[in-house]
């Protein structure tokens, strides 16, 4: 990341990048970039992906834009599907969670406003995909990250029925 004139700024080329099977995520502006302002990822889920399981932050909002694709968003107890240029602001204490949507990819710009210190979080979770951590270290984290997993009904039965649709070579 660089700065010109205390503006926060990362160009494409310099962002970090982790990369799964299901999901590319880039990681753009932390909060201890932008003052604690907000916070920025790019997040682009295969066909159908989970982006990320139901939780809620205690003194964030939660912005969602569709860059390209359908995204299925759950706040609170609806789920929503977003097409490209749409976008859903999650407030704080709300559950919510994010994938794409049955038979679309999604790439998704994810704002946090004020903004929360997570990117040693993205790389924890990966290094836990890579068997290079624990559970119990992803667990330990998530209190410094304001993240509090919850379940959600309505978003199990959603992906649930994704999944089977996907396995059944459903409608697109």
């Amino acid at each position: 990341m660089s700065m010109i004139t205390n503006t926060a700024l990362v160009r494409a080329a310099d962002a970090e990048t982790i990369v799964s099977p299901a999901a590319t995520g880039r990681l753009l502006l932390d909060s201890s970039d932008t003052g604690g302002a907000l916070s920025t990822i790019r997040m682009t889920l295969t066909e159908g992906a989970d982006g990320a399981v139901p939780h809620h932050h205690a003194t964030s909002t939660e912005l969602f834009y569709v860059l390209e694709g359908r995204a299925r968003v759950l706040s609170g107890d609806e789920i929503v599907t977003l097409a490209a240029g749409d976008a859903a602001a999650v407030p704080p204490l709300t559950p919510h969670a994010f994938a794409a949507a049955p038979g679309h990819t999604a790439d998704l710009l994810i704002v946090v406003a004020p903004g929360i210190q997570r990117f040693a979080y993205f790389r924890l979770l990966d290094r836990l995909r890579r068997g290079e951590a624990t559970l119990e270290e992803l667990l330990a984290s998530q209190e410094l990250y304001d993240n509090h997993f919850l379940d959600s009904p309505a978003w199990t039965r959603d992906r649930q029925a994704a999944s089977s649709t996907a396995h059944a070579g459903g409608d697109r």
